[in-house]
Parts: structure tokens; sequence; C-alpha cells
């Protein structure tokens, strides 16, 4: 897993990531993930949001509606499409930088050097690992030897 700072993206979704950032925290929400791609003609967006707690229907309603407008002015006279999500229960962690957004929540992490699942709450997350608290106490586990990673809601701080 690689810890990818949000300003290696591609220049289109760089570039929209930080009105649409302002826009959701004005909201109380936190943009975890944007997707920009193309399609016959149209523009598709898809945004997740988290808020430390559940984003519900309402939530994303309101999202969509916050952020749409930014997205009319990035893209005229175009057909877009945007969609706006959760990140679920069981999220696929895409990238090391996100893990900053799930303080205090269940994940699980594979790792390369044991061939095994390690999973605790996240205790804190930088450019370099991760901290998690397991059963057996505190581990750090560097970027480098994590496979994949997932959220996981079974597990309690």
């Amino acid at each position: 897993m690689r810890y990818i700072a949000k300003n290696e993206e591609i220049e289109e979704v760089a570039s929209l990531r930080q009105p649409l950032k302002e826009v959701l925290e004005g909201l109380g929400f936190s943009l975890i993930e944007l997707t920009v791609f193309r399609h016959r003609g149209s523009v598709q967006v898809r945004a997740v949001i988290y808020n430390g707690a559940s984003v519900g229907v309402d939530d994303c309603t309101n999202a969509h509606r916050a952020i749409m407008p930014k997205l009319e002015l990035a893209f005229p006279k175009q057909e877009i499409s945007l969609e706006v999500s959760s990140p679920g229960t069981d999220r696929t962690i895409r990238d090391g930088v996100e893990f900053t957004h799930y303080t205090g929540k269940g994940v699980r992490c594979y790792r390369k050097d044991i061939s095994d699942w390690t999973a605790g709450v996240l205790q804190s997350a930088d450019e370099k690992g991760v901290v998690l608290k397991t059963k057996e106490g505190n581990v750090r586990l560097e970027f480098d030897i994590i496979a994949k990673a997932k959220l996981d809601g079974s597990l309690q701080s």
C-alpha cells in the first residue's frame, strides 16, 4: 500500500478536490474519495464522504445538492452524473492517506510479511504507517508491509 498525497492526483480531479472539500467540510463531512471520468460525452463523478459516524441517505442528498453547482461550473454545458456515498462499514481502504479519517474505527490489514490479517482499532496514521490497538497491545504497521486494508465495523474502540 502506498501513502498517496492528494497532490499526485490527475489534474482534473486535483482542481476539483479543494472546492468540493471546502463545501463538504461546511456541512461537517470529509471528502474521502473523489473520482471523475468521462463516459459517452458525459462526466461522471463519484464522491465518498464521511463524518466520523454514520452517513445516511439524507446526508448524501444534502452533499449532492451542495456540490452539484461547483461541478456545473467546472463542466459547463456537459451532462453530469454525480454519485455521493458513504465509505460503508467494510470499505477497502484505497491508499495510506485515507487512514487518517478513520482514527478510532476498526481496521483489518492483510500483511505481506506474515501472509495474514492483523485487526484492531486505528490509533494513529502518518505518511509511513499506522498504529492499531489489538488484543495483544499496540502494533505499528508500515505501509510497505500492508497488502490490503479494510474497515471492520465489528471492532469497537
